[in-house]
Protein backbone atom coordinates (compact mmCIF):
# COMPACT_ATOMS: atom_id res chain seq x y z
CA UNK A 1 0.00 0.00 0.00
CA UNK A 2 3.09 2.29 0.72
CA UNK A 3 4.62 1.33 -2.40
CA UNK A 4 0.97 2.44 -4.25
CA UNK A 5 1.21 5.49 -2.65
CA UNK A 6 5.08 6.58 -3.81
CA UNK A 7 4.01 4.91 -7.33
CA UNK A 8 1.11 7.37 -7.62
CA UNK A 9 3.00 10.50 -6.13
CA UNK A 10 5.77 9.94 -8.52
CA UNK A 11 3.14 9.31 -11.56
CA UNK A 12 1.24 12.63 -10.84
CA UNK A 13 4.63 14.35 -11.01
CA UNK A 14 5.87 13.13 -14.30
CA UNK A 15 4.86 13.50 -18.04
CA UNK A 16 2.35 10.88 -17.56
CA UNK A 17 -0.14 13.20 -15.64
CA UNK A 18 1.07 16.33 -17.06
CA UNK A 19 -1.37 18.95 -18.48
CA UNK A 20 -0.26 20.66 -21.72
CA UNK A 21 -1.16 23.01 -24.68
CA UNK A 22 -1.77 19.99 -27.27
CA UNK A 23 1.07 19.59 -29.66
CA UNK A 24 3.31 20.63 -27.05
CA UNK A 25 5.81 18.68 -25.47
CA UNK A 26 3.60 18.49 -22.16
CA UNK A 27 0.87 17.26 -23.43
CA UNK A 28 -1.23 15.13 -21.35
CA UNK A 29 -1.05 11.19 -22.21
CA UNK A 30 -2.96 8.32 -22.39
CA UNK A 31 -0.83 5.82 -20.37
CA UNK A 32 -2.56 2.78 -21.91
CA UNK A 33 -1.90 4.20 -25.96
CA UNK A 34 1.73 4.41 -24.70
CA UNK A 35 2.14 0.77 -23.11
CA UNK A 36 0.54 -0.13 -26.57
CA UNK A 37 2.89 1.51 -28.78
CA UNK A 38 5.81 0.57 -26.20
CA UNK A 39 6.16 -2.94 -27.32
CA UNK A 40 9.02 -4.17 -26.64
CA UNK A 41 10.70 -0.92 -25.86
CA UNK A 42 11.03 0.91 -21.96
CA UNK A 43 10.27 4.33 -21.30
CA UNK A 44 12.79 4.86 -18.47
CA UNK A 45 11.35 8.03 -16.71
CA UNK A 46 13.37 9.84 -14.36
CA UNK A 47 11.25 12.50 -11.97
CA UNK A 48 12.60 14.74 -8.91
CA UNK A 49 10.71 14.90 -6.14
CA UNK A 50 11.79 17.07 -3.15
CA UNK A 51 15.00 16.38 -4.23
CA UNK A 52 15.24 12.59 -4.87
CA UNK A 53 15.22 10.75 -8.34
CA UNK A 54 11.99 8.32 -9.03
CA UNK A 55 12.22 6.50 -11.52
CA UNK A 56 9.17 5.28 -13.74
CA UNK A 57 9.68 2.19 -15.77
CA UNK A 58 6.90 1.85 -18.34
CA UNK A 59 6.67 -1.30 -20.10
CA UNK A 60 5.46 -4.74 -20.77
CA UNK A 61 1.63 -3.56 -19.92
CA UNK A 62 3.08 -1.84 -16.25
CA UNK A 63 4.45 1.48 -14.62
CA UNK A 64 7.39 0.06 -12.13
CA UNK A 65 8.17 2.63 -9.29
CA UNK A 66 12.24 2.95 -8.44
CA UNK A 67 14.43 5.51 -6.18
CA UNK A 68 17.53 6.46 -7.35
CA UNK A 69 19.68 9.24 -6.16
CA UNK A 70 19.57 12.87 -5.12
CA UNK A 71 19.51 14.98 -8.15
CA UNK A 72 22.41 17.71 -6.94
CA UNK A 73 24.50 14.45 -7.38
CA UNK A 74 22.79 13.67 -10.83
CA UNK A 75 23.76 17.18 -11.75
CA UNK A 76 27.50 17.34 -9.99
CA UNK A 77 28.18 13.69 -11.86
CA UNK A 78 26.71 15.36 -15.14
CA UNK A 79 29.32 18.76 -14.79
CA UNK A 80 31.94 16.73 -14.49
CA UNK A 81 31.06 14.19 -16.95
CA UNK A 82 30.40 17.29 -19.72
CA UNK A 83 34.06 18.89 -18.24
CA UNK A 84 35.80 15.92 -19.81
CA UNK A 85 34.40 15.61 -22.78
CA UNK A 86 34.81 19.07 -23.39
CA UNK A 87 38.47 18.76 -22.45
CA UNK A 88 38.59 16.25 -25.59
CA UNK A 89 36.70 17.79 -27.86
CA UNK A 90 39.09 21.02 -27.87
CA UNK A 91 42.22 18.68 -28.71
CA UNK A 92 44.22 20.69 -27.69
CA UNK A 93 49.02 20.39 -27.82
CA UNK A 94 49.34 19.83 -23.69
CA UNK A 95 46.04 18.74 -23.27
CA UNK A 96 45.93 14.98 -21.74
CA UNK A 97 43.24 13.09 -23.00
CA UNK A 98 44.26 9.55 -20.81
CA UNK A 99 43.39 12.11 -17.38
CA UNK A 100 39.78 12.64 -19.18
CA UNK A 101 39.19 9.55 -20.21
CA UNK A 102 39.47 7.59 -17.09
CA UNK A 103 37.10 10.34 -15.62
CA UNK A 104 34.70 9.36 -18.22
CA UNK A 105 35.32 5.75 -17.23
CA UNK A 106 34.32 6.85 -12.97
CA UNK A 107 31.88 9.26 -14.24
CA UNK A 108 29.65 6.63 -15.93
CA UNK A 109 28.97 4.67 -13.00
CA UNK A 110 28.55 7.40 -10.69
CA UNK A 111 25.85 8.80 -13.26
CA UNK A 112 23.78 5.46 -13.35
CA UNK A 113 23.54 5.47 -9.51
CA UNK A 114 22.23 8.26 -9.32
CA UNK A 115 19.89 8.93 -12.07
CA UNK A 116 18.64 5.19 -12.83
CA UNK A 117 19.72 3.40 -9.37
CA UNK A 118 18.42 -0.42 -8.88
CA UNK A 119 16.35 0.29 -12.12
CA UNK A 120 19.28 0.11 -14.20
CA UNK A 121 19.60 -3.52 -13.75
CA UNK A 122 16.04 -4.93 -12.62
CA UNK A 123 14.00 -3.72 -15.64
CA UNK A 124 15.84 -2.65 -18.15
CA UNK A 125 17.25 -6.15 -19.75
CA UNK A 126 18.41 -5.84 -23.00
CA UNK A 127 15.34 -4.01 -24.62
CA UNK A 128 15.61 -1.01 -26.19
CA UNK A 129 15.33 2.19 -23.94
CA UNK A 130 13.73 5.79 -24.37
CA UNK A 131 14.97 7.91 -21.82
CA UNK A 132 12.90 10.77 -20.38
CA UNK A 133 14.46 13.18 -17.93
CA UNK A 134 13.28 16.49 -15.86
CA UNK A 135 14.73 19.52 -17.42
CA UNK A 136 17.74 19.67 -15.01
CA UNK A 137 19.01 16.85 -16.46
CA UNK A 138 19.07 16.99 -20.47
CA UNK A 139 22.13 17.70 -20.97
CA UNK A 140 23.35 14.31 -19.67
CA UNK A 141 25.74 12.27 -22.25
CA UNK A 142 23.64 8.93 -21.60
CA UNK A 143 26.00 6.73 -23.52
CA UNK A 144 28.33 7.01 -20.62
CA UNK A 145 25.58 4.87 -18.36
CA UNK A 146 26.77 0.90 -18.59
CA UNK A 147 23.46 -0.10 -18.88
CA UNK A 148 22.84 1.99 -21.97
CA UNK A 149 26.27 1.83 -23.67
CA UNK A 150 25.49 -1.04 -25.58
CA UNK A 151 21.73 -0.94 -26.43
CA UNK A 152 20.23 1.65 -28.71
CA UNK A 153 18.11 4.19 -26.76
CA UNK A 154 16.60 7.20 -27.11
CA UNK A 155 15.41 10.71 -25.08
CA UNK A 156 12.34 12.51 -25.28
CA UNK A 157 11.06 15.39 -23.36
CA UNK A 158 7.96 14.02 -22.21
CA UNK A 159 6.01 10.35 -22.88
CA UNK A 160 3.63 12.14 -25.36
CA UNK A 161 6.59 13.56 -27.22
CA UNK A 162 7.81 10.34 -27.89
CA UNK A 163 4.44 8.96 -28.62
CA UNK A 164 3.91 11.49 -31.24
CA UNK A 165 7.30 10.96 -32.46
CA UNK A 166 6.77 7.38 -32.85
CA UNK A 167 3.66 7.52 -34.84
CA UNK A 168 4.89 10.37 -37.01
CA UNK A 169 4.31 9.32 -41.11
CA UNK A 170 7.29 9.50 -43.01
CA UNK A 171 6.81 11.62 -46.65
CA UNK A 172 6.46 9.34 -49.59
CA UNK A 173 9.18 11.16 -51.23
CA UNK A 174 12.61 10.29 -50.28
CA UNK A 175 14.38 13.62 -50.46
CA UNK A 176 17.49 14.22 -48.57
CA UNK A 177 18.94 17.55 -47.62
CA UNK A 178 22.36 18.01 -46.49
CA UNK A 179 23.60 21.71 -45.38
CA UNK A 180 26.98 23.00 -44.23
CA UNK A 181 27.81 26.20 -42.72
CA UNK A 182 30.62 28.37 -43.07
CA UNK A 183 34.03 28.34 -40.40
CA UNK A 184 33.96 24.33 -39.55
CA UNK A 185 37.92 23.28 -39.51
CA UNK A 186 36.82 20.55 -41.94
CA UNK A 187 35.18 22.57 -44.10
CA UNK A 188 32.10 20.59 -43.56
CA UNK A 189 33.67 17.37 -45.20
CA UNK A 190 30.83 15.10 -44.13
CA UNK A 191 28.51 16.49 -46.79
CA UNK A 192 30.05 15.21 -49.86
CA UNK A 193 30.36 12.13 -48.69
CA UNK A 194 27.55 11.53 -47.34
CA UNK A 195 25.74 12.94 -51.05
CA UNK A 196 27.26 9.71 -52.49
CA UNK A 197 25.09 7.57 -50.33
CA UNK A 198 21.58 9.24 -51.50
CA UNK A 199 20.12 9.58 -55.11
CA UNK A 200 17.54 12.18 -54.26
CA UNK A 201 19.89 15.04 -52.61
CA UNK A 202 19.51 18.73 -52.42
CA UNK A 203 23.00 20.03 -51.00
CA UNK A 204 23.66 23.34 -49.98
CA UNK A 205 27.45 25.03 -49.23
CA UNK A 206 29.36 27.94 -48.83
CA UNK A 207 27.32 30.65 -49.98
CA UNK A 208 24.18 28.19 -51.27
CA UNK A 209 23.46 27.73 -47.26
CA UNK A 210 22.08 30.94 -46.32
CA UNK A 211 19.30 30.83 -43.36
CA UNK A 212 16.46 30.87 -45.60
CA UNK A 213 17.79 28.70 -48.44
CA UNK A 214 18.33 25.54 -46.07
CA UNK A 215 15.19 26.30 -43.40
CA UNK A 216 13.33 25.93 -47.48
CA UNK A 217 14.75 22.89 -48.19
CA UNK A 218 14.52 21.25 -44.89
CA UNK A 219 10.79 21.64 -44.91
CA UNK A 220 9.01 18.04 -45.24
CA UNK A 221 12.09 16.65 -46.05
CA UNK A 222 12.57 13.09 -45.69
CA UNK A 223 15.83 13.15 -44.32
CA UNK A 224 18.39 16.04 -43.38
CA UNK A 225 21.89 16.47 -42.22
CA UNK A 226 23.47 20.26 -41.29
CA UNK A 227 26.96 19.97 -40.30
CA UNK A 228 27.62 23.88 -38.52
CA UNK A 229 28.76 25.79 -35.73
CA UNK A 230 25.79 25.44 -33.09
CA UNK A 231 24.96 28.14 -30.17
CA UNK A 232 22.85 27.15 -27.06
CA UNK A 233 21.32 29.99 -25.23
CA UNK A 234 20.55 29.08 -21.82
CA UNK A 235 19.36 32.56 -20.97
CA UNK A 236 16.82 32.85 -24.20
CA UNK A 237 16.72 29.45 -26.09
CA UNK A 238 14.76 30.78 -28.73
CA UNK A 239 17.52 32.14 -29.59
CA UNK A 240 19.79 28.94 -29.62
CA UNK A 241 20.81 28.73 -33.75
CA UNK A 242 22.89 27.02 -36.37
CA UNK A 243 25.13 29.45 -37.77
CA UNK A 244 24.12 29.59 -41.65
CA UNK A 245 26.89 31.74 -44.53
CA UNK A 246 24.56 34.89 -43.46
CA UNK A 247 23.75 34.33 -40.15
CA UNK A 248 21.96 32.11 -37.79
CA UNK A 249 19.01 29.81 -37.98
CA UNK A 250 17.35 29.71 -34.94
CA UNK A 251 14.39 28.30 -32.87
CA UNK A 252 12.29 30.76 -33.98
CA UNK A 253 13.41 30.32 -37.59
CA UNK A 254 12.51 26.34 -37.33
CA UNK A 255 8.64 27.20 -36.10
CA UNK A 256 8.42 28.58 -39.16
CA UNK A 257 8.42 25.41 -41.12
CA UNK A 258 4.96 23.52 -42.42
CA UNK A 259 6.64 20.32 -42.07
CA UNK A 260 9.70 19.25 -40.28
CA UNK A 261 12.23 17.20 -41.76
CA UNK A 262 11.02 13.08 -40.66
CA UNK A 263 15.12 12.79 -39.57
CA UNK A 264 17.14 15.34 -38.36
CA UNK A 265 20.94 15.16 -37.82
CA UNK A 266 22.58 18.15 -36.81
CA UNK A 267 26.36 17.50 -36.22
CA UNK A 268 26.56 20.85 -34.47
CA UNK A 269 27.38 21.80 -31.01
CA UNK A 270 25.27 21.91 -27.99
CA UNK A 271 22.37 21.55 -30.79
CA UNK A 272 20.52 18.43 -28.32
CA UNK A 273 20.64 20.91 -25.51
CA UNK A 274 17.09 21.89 -23.97
CA UNK A 275 16.38 24.65 -21.18
CA UNK A 276 13.36 24.38 -18.83
CA UNK A 277 10.60 27.41 -18.72
CA UNK A 278 8.30 26.78 -16.21
CA UNK A 279 6.50 23.96 -14.62
CA UNK A 280 6.69 21.65 -17.47
CA UNK A 281 7.99 23.10 -20.97
CA UNK A 282 11.06 22.71 -22.37
CA UNK A 283 12.74 25.04 -25.15
CA UNK A 284 15.50 24.30 -27.87
CA UNK A 285 15.99 23.07 -31.26
CA UNK A 286 14.67 19.65 -30.72
CA UNK A 287 11.06 20.93 -28.95
CA UNK A 288 10.62 23.06 -31.61
CA UNK A 289 10.92 19.91 -34.20
CA UNK A 290 9.22 17.23 -32.52
CA UNK A 291 5.66 18.81 -32.62
CA UNK A 292 6.01 19.77 -36.37
CA UNK A 293 6.53 15.84 -37.74
CA UNK A 294 10.12 14.93 -36.98
CA UNK A 295 10.21 11.47 -35.63
CA UNK A 296 13.85 11.33 -34.40
CA UNK A 297 16.91 14.00 -34.34
CA UNK A 298 20.68 13.21 -33.52
CA UNK A 299 22.46 15.99 -32.10
CA UNK A 300 25.10 16.78 -29.17
CA UNK A 301 24.95 17.84 -25.76
CA UNK A 302 28.32 19.25 -25.51
CA UNK A 303 30.69 20.60 -27.96
CA UNK A 304 31.82 18.23 -31.15
CA UNK A 305 35.26 18.31 -32.16
CA UNK A 306 35.02 19.27 -36.49
CA UNK A 307 37.77 16.63 -37.51
CA UNK A 308 36.44 13.53 -35.23
CA UNK A 309 32.76 13.92 -35.74
CA UNK A 310 33.15 13.03 -39.50
CA UNK A 311 33.68 9.46 -39.78
CA UNK A 312 31.17 9.13 -37.08
CA UNK A 313 29.03 11.39 -39.11
CA UNK A 314 29.65 9.10 -42.33
CA UNK A 315 29.70 6.00 -40.46
CA UNK A 316 26.29 7.19 -38.72
CA UNK A 317 24.84 7.35 -42.15
CA UNK A 318 25.62 4.61 -44.16
CA UNK A 319 24.18 2.32 -40.80
CA UNK A 320 21.16 4.70 -41.96
CA UNK A 321 21.30 3.21 -45.40
CA UNK A 322 21.03 -0.49 -44.19
CA UNK A 323 17.53 0.43 -42.61
CA UNK A 324 18.60 0.78 -38.88
CA UNK A 325 17.06 3.52 -36.62
CA UNK A 326 19.08 6.82 -35.39
CA UNK A 327 19.39 4.80 -32.15
CA UNK A 328 20.73 1.78 -33.76
CA UNK A 329 22.72 3.51 -36.19
CA UNK A 330 24.40 5.47 -32.90
CA UNK A 331 25.12 2.25 -31.37
CA UNK A 332 27.03 1.23 -34.04
CA UNK A 333 28.99 4.51 -34.52
CA UNK A 334 30.04 4.24 -30.96
CA UNK A 335 31.24 0.45 -31.50
CA UNK A 336 33.47 1.95 -34.65
CA UNK A 337 34.51 5.10 -33.43
CA UNK A 338 38.96 4.48 -33.46
CA UNK A 339 40.98 4.95 -30.89
CA UNK A 340 41.20 8.74 -31.19
CA UNK A 341 40.31 10.29 -27.88
CA UNK A 342 39.00 13.27 -29.93
CA UNK A 343 36.38 10.84 -32.01
CA UNK A 344 35.72 8.65 -28.60
CA UNK A 345 34.32 11.92 -26.84
CA UNK A 346 32.29 12.78 -29.81
CA UNK A 347 31.06 9.49 -29.90
CA UNK A 348 29.65 9.27 -26.23
CA UNK A 349 28.20 13.06 -27.20
CA UNK A 350 25.86 12.49 -29.32
CA UNK A 351 22.35 11.15 -28.91
CA UNK A 352 19.17 10.33 -30.45
CA UNK A 353 15.99 12.13 -29.41
CA UNK A 354 12.22 11.49 -30.49
CA UNK A 355 11.90 8.18 -31.64
CA UNK A 356 13.28 7.82 -35.71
Amino acid sequence: EREQVRLEKAVRASSLRTKGTPGSTSAVIDVKALLDALGATRLVEIVDIDGTLQILVCGAGTVRRFAAGSSQDAVSATDFARFALRRLSRDRAGDDPDSALAILRSAGPALQDAVLGAAATRHLRDDPVVIVPPGRLHAIPWALLPALRDRPFSVAPSGSAWLRAHTARPPERHRVVLASGPGLATGGAEVPAIAGLYGDVTMLTRADATADRVLGALDGAWLAHVAAHGTFRADSPMFSSLRMHDGPLTVYDFERLDRAPYRLVLSSCDSGLLAPAGADELLGLVSSLLPLGTAGIVAGVVPLNDQAVVPLMIGLHQSLQAGRTLAESLLAVRHQAGPDPAQQGAALSLIALGAG
